[in-house]
């Protein structure tokens, strides 16, 4: 048992904050993103993922606030502002491609005949009360979260005349340079292009076990990011793919034998289970791969080297 000197034991498990510092909810949150802001409201910030999170907030995000701080702005929540260095046009492609698929799976206008529903009256229909909570996936639009930071490392031909001076500042020409090289990069949009280059490389059997998972359960082996940019001033690139879990479950008409119309393939649940693994969990992977640019003309070429430095983020959504 605790000490009597522990402060756990110190304060009393029934103690009640005072009035006027009860803690609030707040309803939405007003975000600048790089001068362009966005009203968001708080269930739609609790639904983004967590490695989306992390970069929004990478010191952490209160959503509740006491009493006395709304009194002291006259109650008026939206008014402060989040400043956040984060693509604005990334994150316009995460709410809507999220808003979609919402509204997709539980309807709109007519949620009678929404998967959702259907999918509950069979839920209901098996007669397993703990069905949903053993699997989620039955119950949530799943959706897979696939991310790339891509930070590249320029080596000029020695023709070339850029240097940086003694302070190590890039000269006008490096820095053209470097710039034209991320935009080459931008062109090259391909999702699994260059991990199945360092497999190929490497003959290794995780990653390739990696990406057949991922074409298993949503992506195509040509799929490309659904988002992609160069960050300002950095020799970096930050990409994004979204695309909803594969989970086997199958809406039909429905018939005598299947009243609910829907009917669900186990293998492929069995392996849509397996990325339940990153819900909340985002895992990550970085490696190095060297390639070649062409920054000329088919009559003039103009081959840079590069070394890119690439992370993935894999994570899962449920919403």
């Amino acid at each position: 048992m605790a000490s009597s000197s522990s402060p756990i034991t110190q304060v009393s498990q029934t103690q009640q904050l005072p009035v006027g510092l009860q803690p609030h909810l707040v309803a939405r949150l007003l975000l600048d993103l790089r001068g362009q802001r966005f009203s968001v409201d708080r269930e739609t910030i609790m639904n983004l993922p967590e490695s989306v999170l992390l970069c929004l907030f990478p010191n952490g995000l209160v959503l509740s606030r006491n009493s006395a701080v709304l009194d002291a702005i006259d109650g008026d929540e939206d008014e402060e502002i989040y400043g956040v260095d984060f693509d604005p046009q990334c994150f316009h492609y995460v709410l809507d491609y999220f808003k979609k698929a919402g509204e997709q799976f539980y309807g709109v206008s007519d949620q009678a005949s929404s998967p959702f529903n259907s999918q509950q009256q069979w839920i209901d229909a098996q007669g397993d009360p703990l069905m949903v909570q053993q699997n989620p996936l039955l119950s949530k639009q799943a959706i897979i979260v696939l991310r790339e930071e891509l930070e590249y490392f320029a080596i000029p031909p020695p023709s070339e005349s850029t240097t940086t001076d003694k302070n190590g500042i890039a000269n006008e020409r490096l820095l053209e340079l470097k710039r034209q090289c991320g935009q080459k990069l931008l062109e090259k949009r391909n999702i699994f292009t260059a991990l199945q280059r360092n497999v190929n490389k490497e003959n290794n059997m995780a990653e390739q076990h990696l990406i057949d998972m991922l074409c298993v359960s949503g992506f195509n082996r040509d799929d490309v990011w659904g988002y992609r940019a160069v960050e300002p001033n950095r020799c970096c690139l930050s990409s994004i793919a979204l695309v909803q879990l594969k989970t086997g479950i199958i809406h039909e008409a429905p018939t005598d034998s299947s009243p609910t119309g829907v009917t669900v393939d186990q293998t492929q649940m069995t392996t849509a289970q397996k990325l339940l693994l990153f819900w909340r969990k985002p895992a990550r992977k970085c490696w190095w791969d060297g390639i070649e640019v062409d920054l000329g003309t088919p009559d003039a070429p103009r081959v840079v080297k590069l070394w890119a430095r690439r992370v993935w983020t894999l994570e899962l959504s449920l919403i």
